[in-house]
């Protein structure tokens, strides 16, 4: 028997509140191998034996070569994210406030998974003495480059390290949204997103009257002061879904998290508000394209979510919706109220449908682009990204472009800088880094 790795197993499993960690498919590939180390059966099944052991380890070296990371390095990113009663109750409370004993108990499960951190070779070799040949470890280190993680990495005692941790998963949460800062709400759950839409604030050219509002809105959701909920109206391509997701690239790193929501799930609206409340974080719940035919009955959920529900709206989650339509629900002539209808207060009905628009606190309007807007948005975008066009030839073929494709608006003219950044790069020309967000970077 290796007394080291038995060692390690037996700390491993004598995890009090950080026990989620086991779970994983990592930790379960690392425990089965480890376990089948420590089952060393007698000479007769030796081959079989090594050949279990080899198994198991190989299904843990696919594990850590999915995540493109080391154990170690594993250990350290999954350790600021992890859900427990310490990290969730951290999320939520001062330090000082949590019971003692879940304090105690943190800490002693932090020096146990350091030895384990420190120790992320010792599989690897307890492997290639029991099967008698030389493997592949994996050595890349990728380790996360955050302030927690390098005082983690120097701390003498990761026991010691309580309040650092605690701190952090105040501030960045954990669990999906410590993964992900944006999310979609589909089939009843929350599903996080990996690559959200990277767009920079300072690309999206003009409106700058709605760009103030919208950011003074968003700082006091952080702030958790009183925020509106926003409907943002007006012509198509005009720039109105842009500003919504690039206000994560500018506030993702104060806590602000994004959720959309489709309008086919708005029945679940009321659902996944209760459990954004129960979060740390500001929550946007994004709605985008939001409106509705007059026989559809989904806008008196969104009209209660706004205003009309029994309970305070949570101060950590605002509504923001996008529409081409001022009052959202359909409305034709046939819908006004004529001598010959049979209702008595025909306009009743109208208003109701009318009022959904006026629930929402904030509404900013984005006029239509004309010619000279696209233009603008263009050379605002060939200079943001530092294209190598001269200013004639850009407005030349923007000009060609737009007559082809959908007219002048915001959306062209991202569309068609996006198509001459493509064709620089296969020329050869490629873009400066500098010019890149830091999403696009990578």
């Amino acid at each position: 028997m290796n007394p080291d790795l038995f060692a390690q197993l037996q700390a491993i499993h004598s995890l009090l509140v950080y026990r989620s960690l086991l779970q994983t498919p990592v930790a379960q590939a690392w425990l089965e191998c480890a376990r089948q180390l420590l089952s060393a059966p007698d000479r007769s099944e030796q081959y079989a034996w090594q050949l279990q052991v080899l198994s198991a380890y190989g299904n843990w070296f696919e594990q850590l070569a999915e995540r493109q990371c080391s154990g170690s390095d594993w250990l350290l990113r999954e350790l600021l994210v992890t859900e427990n009663a310490f990290s969730r109750q951290a999320s939520r409370r001062d330090l000082g406030d949590l019971p003692r004993s879940l304090l105690e108990a943190a800490a002693r499960d932090l020096s146990h998974l350091q030895q384990w951190w420190k120790q992320g070779d010792l599989l690897g070799c307890a492997v290639e003495k029991a099967a008698g040949q030389a493997l592949v470890t994996w050595k890349d280190a990728r380790s996360p480059s955050t302030a927690i993680a390098r005082r983690l990495q120097d701390a003498e005692d990761w026991g010691d390290c309580v309040g650092d941790l605690a701190a952090y998963y105040r501030q960045n949460g954990v669990g999906l949204f410590g993964r992900y800062r944006a999310a979609r709400w589909q089939d009843g759950q929350l599903a996080g997103i990996a690559a959200p839409d990277a767009i920079a604030l300072d690309w999206i050219y003009g409106c700058d009257r709605q760009k103030m509002l919208l950011c003074q809105n968003t700082e006091a959701l952080l702030a958790r002061q009183p925020a509106l909920n926003v409907l943002l109206y007006g012509a198509r391509g005009t720039g109105k879904s842009s500003l919504v997701k690039s206000l994560l690239h500018r506030y993702g790193d104060r806590g602000l998290r994004v959720v959309e929501i489709a309008r086919s799930d708005l029945r679940d609206l009321l659902v996944a508000i209760d459990r954004l409340a129960q979060l740390p974080h500001a929550f946007i719940v994004f709605i985008d394209d939001l409106s509705f035919a007059a026989a559809e009955t989904e806008y008196k959920q969104l009209k209660v979510m706004l205003e009309g529900d029994i309970a305070t709206r949570p101060e950590n989650v605002c509504l923001y919706a996008t529409s081409n339509r001022r009052h959202l629900v359909k409305e034709d002539l046939a819908d006004r109220p004529r001598p010959s209808d049979t209702e008595v207060h025909a306009w009743d009905s109208v208003q109701e449908t009318l009022s959904l628009s006026d629930r929402f606190g904030l509404t900013l309007t984005f006029p239509p682009f004309r010619q000279t807007d696209y233009f603008a948005t263009v050379n605002h975008l060939a200079d943001y990204f530092q294209l190598p066009l001269s200013p004639e030839r850009l407005q030349r073929e923007a000009l060609i472009w737009a007559q082809q494709q959908n007219g002048f608006s915001g959306r062209t003219a991202r569309q068609f800088i996006d198509r001459q950044r493509a064709l620089c790069f296969a020329a050869g020309r490629a873009i400066p880094a500098e010019s890149l967000t830091p999403e696009q970077a990578k």
